[in-house]
């Protein structure tokens, strides 16, 4: 299997992100990734599927991957059935962090039980 096929994954997830001036090459089967993510939540999800694929501290590859919107740690367009809570798990693993959602987003939020899909959440840094 070459470097490439076995991080896939990896590239897949940064084109599902549309990681941008994305760049890919494979230099004495070391897999090398460049690119810019929009925001922190995509950096981490890109080193966590590393990470998943080639262990803790993988020698076959090498990212470079930056942030271009380092105010806030994710946007998140919301969906059908979804809480403030819920999207607090997600992003932060604690239902409880809702809150610090909820504060980042009082100008579009009245009240935390109230949210409505396609509204676009700003996931706070924490």
């Amino acid at each position: 299997m070459s470097i490439k096929a076995k991080y896939q994954a990896v590239l897949d997830l940064g084109e599902q992100f549309g990681i941008k001036d994305g760049q890919v090459t494979e230099e004495g089967g070391i897999l090398k990734v460049k690119g810019i993510a929009t925001t922190q939540y995509e950096k981490n999800a890109m080193w966590d599927k590393i990470k998943e694929i080639g262990g803790a501290n993988p020698s076959d590859i090498k990212a470079n991957i930056s942030v271009e919107d380092e105010s806030v740690y994710h946007r998140h367009t919301v969906k059908s059935g979804e809480s403030l809570s819920l999207i607090a798990k997600h992003y932060y693993g604690d239902l409880m962090k809702y809150k610090e959602i909820f504060a980042a987003n009082t100008d579009l939020l009245k009240s935390p039980d109230v949210i409505h899909p396609d509204q676009v959440l700003v996931i706070p840094n924490l």
